[in-house]
């Protein structure tokens, strides 16, 4: 069950990659949200020029060539995080009757055999 445990915990770290990544779109559209403000800021104060020349060069910007974050996000999600959890999913099937955190489980047991209580 070792080998179980490690592969559950590589998907833990899966699903923090994933966690971070969706951060980083939502910081990446705050920021898009923030910097239409400024252009909105800089054409009140009367710096048209410069206003229309940050909107015209990083408003709406793509992150990577030809791509939004969101859709980082979504291949990130079909390509790699969903097939990651189908293949944990299919061992957990095969080794242990699909239940999860075996590992964790074993673990709190002998822990708690050995002396530690169980939380009230």
């Amino acid at each position: 069950m070792s080998a179980l445990g490690e592969l559950s915990a590589a998907l833990e770290v899966v699903e923090e990659a994933r966690g971070q990544l969706y951060g980083f779109h939502r910081k990446s559209g705050e920021a898009d949200l923030a910097l239409q403000g400024a252009v909105r800021s800089l054409r009140a104060a009367g710096h048209r020029e410069l206003a229309d020349e940050i909107d015209r060069v990083l408003v709406g910007r793509d992150t990577i060539a030809g791509r939004w974050t969101f859709q980082l996000v979504e291949d990130y999600d079909a390509g790699y995080w969903s097939v990651f959890r189908e293949v944990e999913r299919v061992a957990r099937e095969q080794l242990a009757a699909g239940v999860p955190h075996v590992f964790e489980a074993e673990m709190k047991r002998e822990e708690q055999r050995s002396g530690t209580a169980p939380a009230d």
